[in-house]
């Protein structure tokens, strides 16, 4: 007579996955195709400071090492508490630098699980519809550029500086004064690559220096 006890057990104990060769094949290249996807991705339309060639490469990794952990963890209930376990002691200390990087990371991560569940359409359409949103919204940034306008001028010149950043779209960051000296930062958008007012800036009597600088939020381009 069966009873409940055994019913617990066998459920435990027996593997309850797909994981057969054929399937993990499948579900490997699913995951490393959503993975390239990814990596050009990232390649192409990288905004950042540097582009890190290395991080791209893990992204590819993670999607594959989280594809066969999700297919070695539906397989069996116990095997899937000891993973847990395992993988709650692991601590990482890296820190990203670049907030989007973070995104990316979970991206590859659902690639690697929706992969390794056998959900190889879903993994394919949702790689597809998020790389097709983030170059969407990276295209609509690029058509406004953000900088830092940095003017060091004498008190002489305020009025004719005042003058010539009015018709600038700005937002002031930034006002440092001594001995006669005031340096003034602005945040600035700008459409395209209408810089004509720094040279003017630069020419006027009593202004030191006018610095346009690329700004992303966190770092400097």
């Amino acid at each position: 007579m069966t009873t409940f006890s055994d019913i617990f057990k066998k459920g435990f104990l027996e593997e309850t996955g797909n994981l057969t060769v054929n399937g993990f094949i499948m579900s490997m290249l699913a995951a490393f195709l959503c993975g390239m996807i990814v990596y050009a991705v990232y390649r192409g339309f990288y905004k950042g400071v540097i582009y890190n060639n290395n991080f791209n490469i893990l992204l590819v990794m993670t999607s594959l090492v989280t594809c066969f952990m999700v297919i070695v963890i539906s397989s069996n209930v116990v095997l899937s508490l000891g993973m847990v376990g395992a993988l709650s002691i692991v601590r990482y200390r890296t820190a990203v630098k670049d907030p989007l990087d973070v995104g990316f990371l979970f991206w590859t991560v659902a690639v690697g699980v929706t992969c390794g569940a056998g959900l190889y359409m879903i993994s394919i359409m949702g790689t597809m519809f998020v790389a097709a949103v983030y170059i969407l919204l990276v295209k609509i940034r690029n058509r406004k550029h953000q900088y830092l306008l940095i003017v060091k001028y004498e008190e002489s010149a305020a009025e004719a500086v005042r003058r010539e950043v009015e018709p600038v779209r700005k937002v002031l960051k930034n006002r440092t004064s001594a001995k006669g000296v005031t340096e003034l930062t602005y945040e600035v958008r700008l459409k395209g690559e209408n810089s004509a007012f720094v040279t003017a800036l630069s020419g006027i009597q009593g202004v030191a220096s006018a610095v346009l600088v690329e700004f992303t939020g966190d770092y400097f381009e």
